[in-house]
């Protein structure tokens, strides 16, 4: 088996261990593989390791790579990094998932610019967890005003809500936080029925974040090594 073989089969294991602890099915959880500064090769080495949904945090390398592989149909890009108002229509135009929704503004944006030959952009909101200065993200008790922005706009789905917490290494600490998310995930889909997706957890905490109801996994370094930066 060569690297990212090799790594796959160990996060998938991970995931099922994590699963099985908690009593949860393995199906119900998505890995992603964060792809950002990857090269091409790379992502298609993860493709043909039967890996389909990529996660890019800059939109016009994201872009890039969407186009360059066109033509697997079956590929699902999520865009996972902080969205400013003048890359929206990229945004909207080429990926499948938007995580980092945290404002109306960027939520009508993207809506307007969802091409109408597309199906609807599925977005989660962003919930800053950790109350970081640095993050982007709304706060918990901003939570409802915006879903019912997100929920009124015609070519948009609310599918969920995202979290990156500030790094923890204590495991009752990372369930602590997971938990509330978890909550307020429930809660949000008590109101909307189509929202299914709670997506958090990474290479150092997936474990918590499964434990705590995560859906959807967002992995990088144990599947494609340390990130690569351009100088």
């Amino acid at each position: 088996m060569n690297n990212i073989e090799q790594n796959l089969h160990d996060v998938r294991n991970r995931m099922t261990l994590a699963a099985q602890k908690c009593g949860r099915s393995p199906e119900e959880i998505t890995l992603l593989a964060v792809s950002k500064t990857k090269p091409v090769d790379a992502i298609a080495e993860a493709i043909a390791n039967g890996q389909r949904e990529f996660g890019e945090n800059y939109v016009q390398e994201g872009v890039e790579k969407i186009q360059y592989f066109n033509n697997h149909d079956d590929l699902v890009w999520h865009f996972i990094g902080p969205l400013q108002s003048n890359k929206s229509r990229l945004v909207a135009e080429n990926f499948d998932w938007c995580h980092t929704v945290d404002r109306a503004k960027i939520a009508q944006r993207l809506n307007e610019q969802r091409p109408e030959n597309r199906s609807p952009l599925n977005v989660l909101i962003q919930i800053n967890i950790s109350r970081e200065e640095s993050k982007s993200g709304i706060l918990l008790e901003e939570l409802t005003e915006l879903a019912a922005t997100i929920d009124g706009l015609p070519n948009l789905v609310l599918r969920g809500l995202m979290a990156i917490p500030a790094p923890e290494s204590n495991f009752e600490r990372q369930i602590a936080i997971f938990r509330q998310m978890e909550k307020a995930l429930i809660e949000l889909k008590a109101q909307y029925p189509q929202v299914d997706t709670l997506s958090m957890g990474m290479t150092d905490d997936m474990e918590a974040a499964i434990t705590c109801g995560s859906t959807l996994v967002r992995i990088g370094t144990a599947i494609f090594g340390a990130r690569q930066y351009k100088s």
